[in-house]
């Protein structure tokens, strides 16, 4: 098959020379957070090499560390992943292979690879070296065979308290790749794990556990973010140290970073714990949940992953890429309603009674259909489109100024009557009787169209519009709470046509000439909308 990057033609050539018959891959998050659109990317990666060749894809949850694992994430990470359409074919965690895991440091121990460390974590940093300097070993590394095993077992008998003490690989202290310098692969955690409960005190490491479960499994490429490129040589030190035959391969590739967006599950896990945001589903998050209440499409958000592409050097997307990803799914897909934010009352003097207009859902659907609404003498228009002193070549209502009412007729501001203190209270107009939408023989010449609903037959909507939570990068400025937008949530009342009264999550429309939205239940009678994308953008997703 052709390949469309250099991960797929490591795996063409590995099918051609017939070292793997059928590609396997996995994708392994830790269940301690939610997942973003990084993680998308890599699920695209992963299931998109499944689908492409056929082959098959785990969902596997690296759950070493029961401190910081919760069911809650199990749940979540699965409903996202459904969500964007992808099925794994077998579901499995990291616990499930612990017998094995514990079996294999018991291995390297008889095979003198491993030690027991008393060195307290603190102590092991300052004797790991430096990229320039070598480490300095441990004065329990040459411990014998059967101290090593006697201490390991006591550590797994619940012996010791967290932290007293560490099992570490035996490779290289003055290795150039610091990793390799006698990693620590196991450590005693007193915790209840969601999964195997209270059985184990002792834990394996990520980078001892992970690529054991790669090797139990048969995965033969193991896609991961560009990090782990250092720490591939101990991946491989473990599959052939403990035994494998089936050796995977660890691929490396750059992880996706968008501008003014938080691509850290610890930060993003901060912002909800500090409640600076409204929970990890939160519509400004950059959470899949978050982004499915929003109303990102997932199929929008799998063709911006494709277009991105896979590259071997970090380097940042413009968050504007996805909008407009997103705009392009929507504009052929949502249909088009008539809303107001900031109403106006209109009244219609010359006309007293009540029709249904044909107006048309999306004119760039595969097909096309249309809808009625109704019209009566009584009318709210957006705030925007009214200007008692309005500025030049302004081409909306205005006093003694005509404009189309979409689909509907050409109306003509006559007098409007305020508030006491100002403001408008209803703008009284006329209709051009004889400028009816589709068989106008008025004559005029109109260049304005807005959007209106039947102040009579509406519904009240509540709509919420976002920015970023991120402002732009300062110089000096390194805590990223520093740039939190604390104007990054704005609420806009309304009305809406009535077809909106029954609109529900992931209901998307466009609302014509403001935005793209999202439904997202009710608040008493108003109908809540999360806005998706504006309608324009700079950015130019086809380039």
């Amino acid at each position: 098959m052709e390949a469309k990057n250099f991960i797929e033609e490591i795996i063409n050539r590995d099918l051609e020379s017939g070292k793997i018959s059928q590609v396997k891959t996995r994708f392994p998050p830790e269940p301690n957070g939610y997942l973003h659109i990084g993680h998308a990317k890599a699920l695209c990666v992963n299931f998109g090499l499944k689908e492409k060749y056929g082959g098959t894809c785990n969902l596997r949850y690296d759950d070493t560390n029961p401190v910081k694992e919760d069911e809650e994430y199990v749940n979540a990470i699965e409903e996202d992943i459904k969500w964007l359409g992808f099925k794994w074919d077998e579901k499995l965690f990291a616990s499930d292979y612990f017998d094995k895991m514990f079996e294999c440091a018991v291995l390297l121990i008889k095979k003198g690879l491993a030690y027991v460390c008393d060195l307290t974590a603190e102590q092991i940093r300052e004797t790991r070296g430096t990229l320039t300097s070598p480490g300095t070993e441990s004065p329990y590394r040459n411990r014998s065979v059967e101290e090593n095993l006697d201490l390991f077992m006591r550590m797994k008998a619940g012996e010791f308290a967290d932290g007293e003490k560490v099992l570490r690989a035996k490779i290289d202290m003055a290795s150039s790749n610091v990793n390799m310098r006698d990693p620590v692969i196991y450590r005693v955690v007193h915790a209840t794990h969601h999964n195997t409960k209270d059985k184990w005190c002792v834990y394996p490491m990520y980078d001892f556990a992970h690529p054991i479960e790669d090797a139990v499994e048969g995965i033969t490429h193991s896609v991961c973010t560009l990090e782990f490129e250092d720490h591939r040589p101990l991946y491989d030190w473990v599959v052939e140290n403990c035994g494998f035959e089936k050796k995977p391969q660890q691929i490396e590739f750059a992880r996706l970073n968008i501008t003014n967006t938080i691509m850290s599950k610890r930060f993003l896990k901060r912002l909800v714990d500090e409640k600076t945001v409204d929970g990890w589903d939160d519509p400004r998050m950059p959470t899949l949940c978050g982004m499915r209440r929003r109303g990102y499409p997932p199929e929008a958000i799998r063709d911006f992953c494709e277009r991105i592409g896979v590259a071997k050097a970090n380097s940042e997307v413009e968050s504007s890429y996805l909008d407009a990803c997103v705009r392009d799914f929507l504009n052929k897909t949502a249909d088009r309603v008539m809303a107001v934010f900031n109403p106006v009352r209109v009244v219609l003097t010359n006309y007293d009674g009540e029709e249904f207009f044909e107006v048309e859902n999306n004119p760039n659907a595969e097909q096309i259909s249309s809808r009625r609404v109704s019209f009566s003498n009584e009318l709210f228009i957006d705030g925007s489109d009214f200007e008692v002193n309005p500025p030049p070549k302004y081409h909306r209502l205005k006093p003694d100024g005509y404009v189309r009412l979409k689909g509907a007729y050409i109306i003509r501001c006559d007098r409007v009557e305020y508030n006491s203190d100002g403001t408008v209270n209803t703008v009284f107009a006329s209709v051009v009787l004889n400028s009816k939408s589709g068989k106008d023989e008025s004559g005029l010449k109109v260049k304005g169209v807005i959007q209106w609903v039947n102040a009579r037959d509406c519904v009240p909507v509540k709509t919420f519009r976002f920015k970023s939570l991120l402002l732009p990068a300062k110089d000096g400025v390194t805590d990223f709470t520093e740039r939190l937008n604390r104007d990054s949530k704005t609420e806009i009342n309304g009305f809406g046509e009535r077809r909106l009264e029954d609109a529900k999550r992931p209901d998307r429309f466009q609302f014509m000439r403001i935005g793209y939205f999202a439904a997202d239940g009710k608040d008493g009678e108003a109908v809540v909308f999360n806005e998706i994308v504006g309608l324009k953008d700079s950015f130019n997703a086809k380039s």
